[in-house]
């Protein structure tokens, strides 16, 4: 007989965010979709029936199962994200709550840098909103594989299928102009019920999936292990005992491809090669290991590796760079101006660097580009050119989400100032911007 965990264990996992503008609704369908797939424990849903009859309502304000981070928020806890694990029959699921205000767009950014798919909440009565289109732009970016468009509070429009279908059309286009892949656009009352997890009755014109349906059913294709192999140095083992007099192991997670024994690697940015002699996985050895597992790999020559450097196989390495440009999604108050001083965070490696220049900033509004901005402010996506003091070996953010981003830290205090994803042939037009600006690759840091 099969037991409760191996059926659960041999179920796929969905990452996914949702993201929705303030009052469309995000609280209510987040307490739906857990409520109705029986995902809520019963102390819980009793604390929310007793809340919603505290305040005169006869029915569970279902948006209360949420309330108790938008109070932290309210205290000023700003770039935080409510992570719920629920699962069904089907299928497990970590979903990422994000909050809708424009100020705490950045926070999508931090929910949906992981996931699979985003959910963007949308008030059938208000339409595509300037957050809306913020939203949606943050999911290209992140190059999340499935969007969700959810046209929420439909029985406030008479559930009328020409409001949801203009809504559709019109985000479906902008998404698209943007380069979203997939976009499944679902007419719901998250108050009510309709097509969140049950059919609605009132809507029999709509002939697709429900949400719930839909999360259950979409492709994962988060297979990491298909991808080059990366390892980022996290920490080097030197226990130097008289059990292990020569042992010398190189700890961290493998963040992308599979590593094996005999594998012929580079250790990056020094380029110095060598051949996987061991790999180390919960104290024991073995032969092979893939992404996500953390694991101590030992080399075979005796070269200097310490954290920060990545490990890669010698045929498909990045080539190391000091220019980077990329697109950034700017999350902090203050602002980014050409000339600042950072540190620039890639996987376990931080090094100086020097943002050249802020060639544009996006205008959501008509996806045209302001050029020459001088300084990206908070929430604002543009492209930055940034100089690093160290070479750092990244990859193209739409080859690895993983190793293709990076933070922009402040070093006064560490705050986290931008988020960024590299593009393809970044190194390339840096140079080209670089020779072109007459830049002799001389910068103070």
């Amino acid at each position: 007989m099969t037991t409760a965990t191996e059926q659960l264990s041999a179920t796929t996992l969905l990452r996914f965010a949702t993201a929705g503008s303030v009052d469309d609704g995000k609280s209510t369908l987040v307490g739906r979709l857990l409520h109705d797939s029986k995902s809520v424990l019963t102390d819980q849903l009793e604390a929310v029936e007793h809340a919603s009859r505290s305040r005169g309502k006869e029915a569970p304000d279902l948006a209360l199962l949420t309330d108790g981070l938008r109070a932290e928020r309210e205290q000023g806890i700003t770039i935080d994200v409510a992570y719920r694990y629920f699962a069904t029959a089907r299928r497990r699921f970590i979903l990422a709550d994000t909050p809708g205000h424009v100020q705490y767009t950045r926070n999508m950014v931090t929910g949906a840098s992981t996931a699979e798919l985003a959910v963007v909440l949308v008030d059938a009565r208000n339409g595509v909103v300037e957050q809306t289109r913020r939203h949606a732009a943050v999911a290209a970016l992140l190059r999340v594989p499935h969007v969700v468009l959810a046209v929420n509070k439909m029985d406030l429009v008479d559930y009328a299928e020409p409001v949801f279908a203009r809504i559709a059309a019109e985000f479906t286009a902008y998404a698209e102009s943007l380069g979203v892949p997939e976009v499944t656009a679902v007419p719901i009352s998250a108050l009510v019920g309709d097509n969140v997890v049950e059919p609605s009755a009132h809507m029999d014109w709509y002939g697709g999936p429900t949400v719930l349906e839909h999360l259950e059913t979409v492709p994962v294709s988060h297979d990491l292990a298909d991808c080059p192999a990366r390892f980022p140095v996290q920490y080097v083992i030197r226990p130097q005992s008289a059990e292990h007099p020569d042992y010398r192991g190189y700890a961290g997670q493998i963040a992308s491809g599979v590593l094996r024994v005999g594998d012929a690697v580079t250790v990056l940015p020094s380029g110095r090669a060598s051949v996987i002699e061991g790999i180390d996985a919960l104290g024991e050895s073995v032969s092979v290991a893939w992404a996500p597992q953390s694991v101590t790999v030992r080399l075979a020559d005796d070269i200097d590796v310490s954290r920060g450097d990545l490990i890669a196989p010698s045929a498909d390495a990045p080539a190391p760079t000091r220019d980077v440009v990329a697109t950034v999604c700017h999350v902090a108050d203050r602002p980014l101006t050409v000339g600042q001083r950072v540190l620039l965070k890639h996987t376990t490696r931080t090094v100086k660097a020097i943002v050249k220049d802020i060639p544009s900033r996006l205008t959501l509004a008509d996806l045209s580009q302001h050029t020459a901005p001088g300084r990206l402010e908070a929430n604002d996506i543009g492209r930055v050119v940034v100089r690093t003091a160290e070479p750092l070996a990244l990859d193209a953010y739409a080859d690895s989400r993983r190793t293709g981003s990076f933070l922009l830290i402040d070093p006064s205090d560490g705050t986290t100032l931008t988020a960024g994803m590299a593009g393809s042939a970044f190194a390339e037009r840096a140079a080209e911007a670089s020779a072109a600006a007459g830049d002799d690759g001389s910068w103070d840091f």
